[in-house]
């Protein structure tokens, strides 16, 4: 009886210490953080989501990105300068496609939602680097080669299977000059999310850190969005013959302050940047973009996921999974229809993948992909 009693006070003073410091916690789901970088005193707020999703809101000074060694003095860009200009045309000849919606959490102004799910705990990140790695990998899609400030695009959303836990299939468009990277899209990746949905994700890689980042699992990115997850579940997928969804991304390079930003969707949301400082060849440009599917991991060559909508280009609208109205950024924060004499569209292992490049409409190019890997 006397240690209920104990127990029961101690509960009470744990109240009462979180009401004079002004938190907020919804859904407490007791856990250990998986961001290292967080601990009690700089969360300002807990949320679980209908989904299960559990999200810890952090003051936007003192979120991961700032342990970056060139990072330490950094002072936060809340928004882009200005935006790429470019012309957005409804075309009634393209096949419709609504928008799927990223993840979102209410966190108070000045603070924003990190990822932190019981079911990530121990989880490894060395199967999520972006594309080009040592990993067994293959990629199906465009490659293209010219001096790049940006790209946008339209990244259809499917929920592919993947076979073995660390293995990954990415829906993905990335930006790169030398070892510098950047991406950002749909995985698949029962190891890194500890489930089979599709998830919004960012990696990149710089030359001081060498080695691919995800998220805010490394510092670098600099997030400024109250609202947008990183990590968290895009929702509603594609169904093979059925509706379509897709998530409009955007990545381009600030002119006055050469900060490389994100954005997301038609409302332009900025989600957050990453600054410059922290690149050597791509503090001015990149010289190459990838926009497609991928595949990666330990068996992901032998024993593969699925690409896409696992099924091949061939298929097309509404049961081939596509990258589309694809734009660069120019050199006069203009967006433009990439030069078809530079890109290389292909794929790594056309038994199991494919592409079908689908020439221009007035909104950029785009590529049919995917495949079933090694799936019957």
């Amino acid at each position: 009886m006397k240690e209920s009693q104990v127990i029961i006070v101690t509960l009470l003073l744990f109240c009462i210490v979180l009401i004079i410091r002004g938190e907020e916690i919804q859904h407490i789901n007791p856990r250990r953080s998986t961001n290292q970088d967080l601990t009690n005193q700089e969360v300002n707020k807990i949320i679980q989501a209908e989904d299960g999703d559990v999200y810890d809101c952090i003051d936007i000074n003192r979120q991961p990105a700032f342990n970056h060694p060139l990072l330490k003095d950094h002072k936060i860009q809340l928004k882009p300068n200005s935006f790429p200009v470019g012309i957005d045309v409804e075309n009634p000849f393209m096949y419709p496609i609504s928008e799927a919606q990223l993840p979102t959490a209410e966190c108070p102004t000045g603070t924003i939602p990190i990822l932190c799910n019981n079911r990530q705990e121990n989880i490894s990140t060395k199967n999520t680097d972006a594309i080009g790695t040592s990993q067994q990998q293959e990629v199906a899609g465009i490659k293209y080669f010219d001096d790049i400030y940006g790209t946008q695009a339209a990244i259809n959303i499917y929920e592919p299977m993947v076979k073995h836990h660390w293995d990954l299939s990415g829906s993905w468009i990335q930006i790169e000059n030398g070892p510098d990277v950047i991406g950002a899209g749909s995985w698949v990746s029962p190891s890194f999310s500890g489930d089979s949905f599709a998830r919004f994700h960012i990696s990149w890689r710089d030359e001081v850190q060498n080695k691919s980042c995800n998220n805010h699992k490394c510092p670098g990115f600099v997030q400024v969005s109250s609202s947008v997850v990183l990590g968290g579940r895009i929702q509603p997928v594609s169904v093979y013959n059925g509706p379509q969804y897709a998530i409009k991304v955007l990545i381009f390079k600030d002119p006055k302050t050469e900060n490389w930003w994100l954005v997301y969707g038609e409302e332009k949301t900025a989600i957050g940047y990453w600054p410059s400082s922290q690149f050597s060849y791509m503090k001015e440009m990149a010289s190459k973009a990838l926009w497609g599917g991928y595949v990666q991991g330990p068996t992901a060559s032998e024993d593969s996921p699925q690409m896409g909508s696992g099924h091949f280009a061939s298929e097309g609208y509404g049961k081939a999974a596509f990258v589309r109205d694809i734009q660069v950024v120019n050199e006069d924060n203009m967006r433009v229809i990439p030069n078809p004499v530079k890109a290389d569209p292909g794929s790594t292992n056309r038994r199991k993948y494919t592409y079908e490049y689908y020439g221009h409409n007035p909104n950029g190019m785009n590529v049919y992909y995917g495949g079933p890997g090694s799936y019957s």
